[in-house]
């Protein structure tokens, strides 16, 4: 066989390699892939540690279990499993222990980049963006560095193994969790101490609001092409918390608002005294109770966490409560059946929390 030929048949190998199906199946793509979504809850219910719970649903079919942590942080805990070509970072949501639900209640802010002492020995500087205006849930940040720890040699090691494509899943606390490790882990591919070939892709499944407006565009832009998505049952309260309080102050520096009281004063009398009642009390509302917040969910709650970890030494708070939902949002929306199935109850909070309603509803959800 002449040179000629054997060139012409090396390149209908390579393509014939290149482009088979097999090949273009494994790679990550952008999207939300109901498949994907639903392979990724049954390992997300696999995290949760319980038996009596993950029993109920099906093996996940293509990944496999390769560690799960202990108990660390605020009662946190994630897996690692891992296909041919993929691995799956799963983080489990809010546990039955006290200060698991302690986590959640401490949702005070600081800023998304500073130092944070988890203990005596491990003191960690983080960045989750470069904004000093973003800022982030404290007692949901304490989990996501004490996981991070663990989960960073683990990442490069599957890395060393050839595997580039990493799903992140999480549901409940651990949806919000994942949207903070997320923002860490971008922001140390883009600091250069993270491979930047790496690509992930994250699913927020029934998770609260993780920061503030200026932290969501910072996910958002992070995120953008399809990256990651926020997956939420329209009946579900858990996506709707912590409660969001929003002042002047949290607006833009350039906004009509900051040079109100100026405006007010070069009106004549006695419309100006009026406008300035009206605006104080509006003001003046908002932001006592976002001092408030700040001083039950920030300041006692941090009293609260640090009898559990005594090492804990946290930023100064951010004096912000307005949490706003983040990322590219899945709406799955209930119809009769589910109504039927899933009825409102005071007495079942959690009916429209769990893994099964949502991925009942996933099955009927049309992009």
């Amino acid at each position: 066989m002449n040179l000629y030929y054997k060139k012409k048949i090396y390149v209908l190998w390579s393509i014939c390699f290149l482009w088979s199906p097999a090949l273009l199946n494994s790679q990550l793509k952008p999207g939300f892939d109901k498949a994907e979504y639903r392979e990724l809850m049954y390992v997300s219910a696999r995290s949760t540690a319980d038996s009596g719970y993950y029993n109920k649903f099906p093996l996940p079919a293509k990944f496999h279990q390769l560690y799960q942590s202990k108990s660390i942080g605020l009662d946190n805990m994630w897996d690692l499993w891992e296909s041919d070509n993929q691995a799956v970072i799963s983080i489990r949501g809010t546990t039955s222990k006290q200060i698991s639900w302690l986590a959640n209640f401490f949702a005070g802010m600081v800023p998304a980049k500073g130092n944070l002492r988890l203990n005596d020995s491990t003191s960690i500087d983080y960045k989750l963006a470069e904004d000093p205006r973003t800022a982030v849930h404290v007692g949901w940040l304490i989990g996501t560095l004490s996981l991070s720890n663990e989960m960073l040699p683990r990442i490069e090691n599957s890395y060393r193994k050839g595997i580039k494509d990493i799903l992140i899943i999480g549901h409940s606390q651990g949806g919000a969790i994942a949207y903070l490790l997320t923002s860490y882990l971008y922001q140390k591919q883009i600091d250069g101490t993270l491979p930047r070939d790496i690509r992930f892709k994250t699913y927020c499944s029934a998770a609260p609001k993780p920061g503030n407006l200026y932290y969501a565009y910072d996910y958002e832009d992070k995120t953008r092409g399809g990256w990651a998505f926020n997956v939420v049952n329209a009946k579900d309260w858990v996506p709707e918390t912590p409660i969001s309080i929003q002042t002047i102050h949290d607006f833009n520096v350039t906004n009509p608002f900051v040079n109100a009281p100026k405006a007010i004063r070069n009106q004549k009398f006695p419309a100006n005294i009026v406008m300035k009642s009206i605006f104080n009390q509006l003001d003046k509302s908002t932001r006592k109770a976002q001092r408030k917040y700040e001083k039950y969910l920030g300041k006692k709650a941090y009293s609260l966490v640090k009898k559990q970890l005594p090492g804990l030494r946290i930023p100064n708070l951010v004096h912000s409560s307005d949490y706003v939902r983040t990322g590219t949002t899945i709406v799955l929306m209930p119809d009769e059946v589910y109504n039927l199935k899933y009825p409102d109850d005071p007495n079942a909070i959690f009916r429209h929390h769990l893994h099964q309603p949502y991925l009942d509803l996933v099955e009927k959800y049309n992009p």
